[in-house]
C-alpha cells in the first residue's frame, strides 16, 4: 500500500494550482482518495509530483514524507 503525500500543509498555490505541502492539483488529491486507484498509479505520482517541487519545498516535502511513512504520521500532525 502506497502512503498518501499528503503531509498536512494543504494550501494550494493560486498560480500553479499545486498544494504547498505535496505539490498534487485537486484532480489528484480526488484520483488519491478513489478505491479504483492503483497502487502503481500512486507510485508514478509521487515521481510526478517530486519533480514539481525544488529548493526548500523539494526538502520539506522529502523529510516530512519519509517521517509519514517510518511514524504513520506527519511531523506537523505530530508537532501539533
Amino acid at each position: 500500500m502506497t502512503i498518501s503525500p499528503c503531509i498536512s500543509i494543504c494550501k494550494m498555490d493560486p498560480i500553479t494550482g499545486y498544494c504547498y505541502g505535496c505539490g498534487r492539483s485537486t484532480e489528484e488529491k480526488i484520483k488519491w482518495k478513489a478505491e479504483t486507484t492503483t497502487d502503481e498509479w500512486k507510485q508514478e505520482n509521487i515521481k510526478i509530483i517530486v519533480t514539481r517541487l525544488d529548493g526548500w519545498q523539494l526538502k520539506s516535502f522529502k523529510e516530512s514524507y519519509n517521517y509519514k511513512i517510518k511514524n504513520g504520521i506527519s511531523i506537523f500532525k505530530e508537532k501539533n
